[in-house]
C-alpha cells in the first residue's frame, strides 16, 4: 500500500470504552450498537473486538446483520428499524436476529409469517421523539392485539431525543410517561442509549445501547474519560513556498499573509474529510498543531506549515485522533462528531491496532 491515508481503529480504547460504559449500569445488560459499519470503524472489526464483552449487538437494518453473520459473529442482533419488508421477518429468524416492531404492518407481516419461522420481537414506543414507535397509550391494546406475538423476550424499546443535555427536562417526561406504560405492561425496557447511560441513571433498564461512546464520543456534561478509538491520518505528499499576496486552492479563499510554507496532503472529502471545513481547521504533523488553508479538495487538503521546521514529504498527518480531537474538527465543519466518523470512506483502509 503506497497511499498513507488511514484510519487506525484503537481495538483497546473501544473495549476500555465498552467496559467502562457497562459499569456504570451494574443491574443492566449492555449491548454496543454497530450500525453505520460500526460508526465508520468497520463492524465486523468492532465485533470482533467486542464480542466477548457484549452479548449482543445492535444494527439499523437487516443487512448489516447479515453481513456480521457472514463474518462469523454469533452474537444476538437487534435490528432497531425492524423488518423493511414481510420477507425480512422469516429471514431474520434465519440468520439470528430480533426484530423491532414500530407500526402494525410490520406486526401483520410477522403473523402471516410461519410460526416455526418468526424471529423474537421488541416493541418501540414512542414517547416523544416523533419518528418511530406506537404512540404510548396504544401499546395495552397493541400487545394485547398480538399477544400471539409476545414471549418472555420481547422488550419494549423507547429512544430519548435530548438525553445529552442534562438542563432539559424533556427527557424526564419521557421517562415518567414511558416508564408509567412498561409498568403496566409488565415488560423489560430498553431506553438508554450513551449519553442517557451516562447521565440519566433512571434510564438504566434490563438492556442499555451503547453508540458513540464506545467510539469516544461523550456529552459535554460527561463525567467518564473515553478514549478516541479512531485516528485518521495520511501523509504530506508536496511541499512549496507561498509568496505573500498569493493565494492555494479552489476560489482563492486563502491567501497568504506572509511568505509560507504549504504542504499538500493525500486526502479529501472522496475519503470522507469534511468539505465545509474551513480555513484554521486543525491538523497535527507529527504531533505538532497545523492548521487549514484553501479548500478541501476530493483528494486533497493543504495545510499551513509554515511555523514548523523541519518538515519533510512524506511525514504524517493526524486529522483526528489523540492529538486533534475529532469534536473540534466537527465544529470547524458545523457538523458532529457522529457524521464525521460514518462518512470516512470506504477507499480509507481500517487498520486495527492493539496496543
Amino acid at each position: 500500500m503506497s497511499r498513507q491515508t488511514q484510519a487506525i481503529i484503537h481495538a483497546d480504547a473501544i473495549l476500555s470504552n465498552f467496559k467502562l460504559l457497562a459499569e456504570l449500569a451494574l443491574t443492566s445488560r449492555s449491548m454496543a450498537v454497530v450500525k453505520a459499519d460500526a460508526y465508520g470503524h468497520g463492524a465486523v472489526n468492532v465485533s470482533r473486538i467486542l464480542q466477548h464483552v457484549s452479548p449482543r449487538f445492535a444494527v439499523a437494518i437487516i443487512e448489516e446483520a447479515i453481513a456480521l453473520r457472514e463474518a462469523g459473529i454469533t452474537a444476538p442482533i437487534v435490528v432497531l428499524e425492524g423488518a423493511h419488508q414481510a420477507k425480512e421477518c422469516a429471514m431474520a429468524a434465519s440468520h439470528g436476529c430480533i426484530l423491532v416492531m414500530h407500526n402494525q404492518a410490520q406486526l401483520e407481516w410477522m403473523l402471516a409469517c410461519p410460526e416455526d419461522r418468526r424471529p423474537t420481537i421488541w416493541l418501540k414506543a414512542d414517547s416523544g421523539m416523533h419518528r418511530l414507535g406506537f404512540v404510548l397509550n396504544t401499546l395495552p391494546s397493541i400487545v394485547k392485539q398480538y399477544a400471539s406475538l409476545i414471549t418472555q423476550d420481547t422488550v419494549l424499546v423507547t429512544h430519548l431525543a435530548c438525553a445529552d443535555d442534562t438542563s432539559n427536562d424533556f427527557t424526564q417526561k419521557q421517562l415518567s410517561a414511558f416508564l408509567q406504560i412498561a409498568t403496566q405492561l409488565a415488560l423489560p425496557v430498553s431506553i438508554a442509549n450513551s449519553p442517557a447511560t451516562i447521565e440519566w441513571p433512571q434510564s438504566r433498564g434490563d438492556w442499555n445501547r451503547l453508540g458513540i461512546a464506545v467510539y469516544g464520543g461523550q456529552p459535554n456534561t460527561a463525567n467518564v474519560a473515553l478514549a478516541p478509538t479512531m485516528t485518521l491520518r495520511s501523509s504530506i505528499i508536496a511541499l512549496r513556498d507561498v509568496p505573500k499576496g498569493e493565494s492555494v486552492g479552489y476560489g482563492q479563499n486563502w491567501v497568504a499573509q506572509k511568505d509560507s510554507r504549504i504542504a499538500t496532503v493525500g486526502i479529501g472529502y472522496a475519503d470522507g474529510y469534511p468539505r465545509h471545513c474551513p480555513n484554521g481547521t486543525p491538523v497535527a504533523v507529527n504531533g505538532e498543531r497545523a492548521v487549514l488553508a484553501g479548500r478541501v479538495s476530493m483528494d486533497m487538503i493543504t495545510i499551513d506549515v509554515t511555523h514548523i521546521s523541519n518538515v519533510n514529504i512524506g511525514d504524517r498527518v493526524e486529522l483526528w485522533g489523540e492529538n486533534v480531537p475529532i469534536n473540534e474538527v466537527a465544529e470547524a465543519a458545523d457538523s458532529i462528531d457522529y457524521e464525521l466518523l460514518t462518512r470516512v470512506s470506504a477507499r480509507v483502509p481500517r487498520i486495527v491496532k492493539y496496543r
